[in-house]
């Protein structure tokens, strides 16, 4: 694939602690001599995360603003809508993935090898999860997907997931919460296309650190991927 531009799409919901580190950390990441475009969406935070946003002053940063709070899936789409890069990437704003995976995670996109690429926490065998509970969840809902639509995905709940641009503006996605994970991973497979995954790093955050994801998010996730699959379109 030919292409000259990254977006990276930042959500961000209170994240006073960590979202001027991980700025800086995307900001001088290494995207393969792509040009960077770094998306950050604040969805209605009441910390003092948007006051910290107003003050960054970094070159290629768009910072959008919701009114009020939408959810991740809703954060994720605006800024995928003001996204001009060839290629898009989704990055938590927790600290939980680190921007150093990303040469890893472009290079089968670059190489025409995939439109999709998820990096997975499972592959690498090393990393630590916040809790079996989160981890358990995880597994269940990635066996779902695979059983529904026939993949051989190891994380579906992965915060990494990159994309040619083209093909994700293409799905028509309708999420809100963190339901965009199995919406876009069904879609994606529904339409035929191979979802590659390249091993990464992981440093859990806990529930008391602000983890957000609870379990009626896991049980949202099985019925997007029930839902879409038995959809006729």
């Amino acid at each position: 694939m030919k292409a000259k531009k990254i977006s990276i799409v930042i959500p961000v919901y209170n994240e006073e602690k960590t979202i001027k580190e991980i700025v800086t950390r995307v900001s001088n990441s290494n995207t393969l001599k792509l040009q960077k475009e770094i998306i950050v969406v604040d969805d209605g935070s009441k910390d003092r995360t948007k006051y910290i946003l107003n003050n960054l002053k970094k070159k290629n940063i768009r910072i959008l603003f919701h009114k009020k709070n939408k959810g991740k899936g809703s954060a994720l789409r605006t800024g995928f809508r003001q996204a001009t890069g060839e290629i898009i990437l989704v990055q938590d704003a927790d600290l939980e993935y680190s921007p150093k995976e990303y040469p890893k995670l472009l290079k089968p996109i670059l190489k025409g090898v995939a439109k999709v690429v998820y990096g997975s926490r499972e592959l690498s065998g090393k990393n630590v999860h916040s809790s079996i509970f989160f981890h358990a969840g995880g597994k269940v809902v990635t066996l779902v997907a695979n059983i529904l639509y026939g993949g051989r995905l190891t994380d579906e709940a992965t915060g990494y997931k990159v994309f040619d641009a083209k093909f994700l503006k293409s799905l028509p996605l309708k999420c809100q919460g963190f339901e965009f994970c199995p919406e876009v991973t069904a879609l994606t497979l529904k339409k035929g296309e191979k979802i590659i995954e390249v091993p990464i790093s992981y440093s859990a955050r806990h529930k008391e650190d602000g983890k957000k994801i609870k379990a009626r998010d896991g049980i949202e996730a099985i019925w997007t991927l029930l839902k879409i699959r038995f959809k006729n379109t």
